[in-house]
């Protein structure tokens, strides 16, 4: 989906703040975008935008324990605890007991719980590889690096472990 608008190149002065504040509400409306072409499967399958965010990061790293889930999400406990009851009693994911340590939660899909991230993800990658496509590839890169450069340290190792964890 390749748009015939393209806006301005970031100016050589791109620590300005008109040049500052175009990024912010560039990243606010892509959000938006992503967001919308993903809410008529959260509606078809009555979740929320909570619920995708838990079942994404429970899909790129099966067998997560909740509170590795707590620090990807930046959620306390107790709000993290409704959604994943909810995704417990739908029948979307289960948890089993740590091999190691009995206290343990670790979290896996079921399988109607795998064919709803599955469709959800599928919502927005075609957009998402519209965009890169349509951006080059070295504006992918230099994309990422400004969206990992925004991160703490500690997030951006955090990240970057997601990159060599297997998927499902």
């Amino acid at each position: 989906m390749a748009s015939s608008a393209q806006g301005p190149a970031a100016s050589p002065l791109f620590l300005r703040e008109e040049e500052i504040r175009r990024g912010i509400e560039l990243l606010n409306f892509g959000h938006a975008a992503l967001a919308h072409v993903m809410d008529p499967a959260l509606e078809q399958h009555g979740l929320g935008r909570a619920h995708q965010r838990a079942l994404y990061f429970i899909g790129r790293r099966p067998e997560l324990s909740v509170s590795a889930l707590i620090r990807l999400l930046g959620v306390t406990k107790q709000s993290l605890g409704r959604v994943l009851d909810e995704l417990i009693e739908r029948g979307l994911i289960e948890t089993n007991t740590g091999a190691r340590h009995r206290r343990q939660r670790l979290l896996r899909f079921t399988a109607a719980g795998e064919a709803i991230e599955s469709a959800l993800f599928d919502a927005v990658r075609e957009r998402m590889a519209s965009a890169y496509s349509a951006a080059g590839q070295g504006s992918v890169t230099g994309f990422w690096r400004v969206l990992e450069n925004l991160l703490e340290p500690e997030d951006q190792r955090m990240v970057a472990a997601l990159q060599i964890s297997p998927r499902r």
